[in-house]
């Protein structure tokens, strides 16, 4: 499995709106994507104007295909409510109770 984590942070005071945005604009492309598995968004509870989004992929082909051909038009849609560019980073999923993936069947 392999996640996509996007860190983006909110105009002051924006961001339960951003984090909202992504649920119900970002989320029902995601649905669609090959692939895709899971969404998650958290926010800062210490920097509250600090968003993450992260989506779980069943294979990194698909989350790289996801970002060549829909990642811009979903950061259209939340572009207003971002005071700077979001930084996507990507990583392996080691373990997951919820996806119940183990470390050696992720490796």
């Amino acid at each position: 499995m392999f996640t996509r984590v996007v860190e983006m942070t909110s105009k002051s005071g924006k961001s339960q709106e951003l984090a909202n945005a992504i649920n119900e604009k970002a989320v029902p492309i995601l649905q669609k994507q090959r692939g895709f598995v899971d969404e998650i968004v958290l926010v800062s509870s210490g920097d509250p104007d600090r968003v993450l989004a992260l989506s779980f992929w069943n294979k990194q082909e698909d989350a790289e295909e996801y970002q060549r051909e829909q990642y811009q038009k979903i950061h259209d849609t939340v572009r207003h409510l971002l005071e700077t560019e979001p930084e996507i980073r990507t990583f392996d999923v080691h373990t997951s109770t919820t996806h119940k993936i183990a470390a050696s069947k992720a490796a």
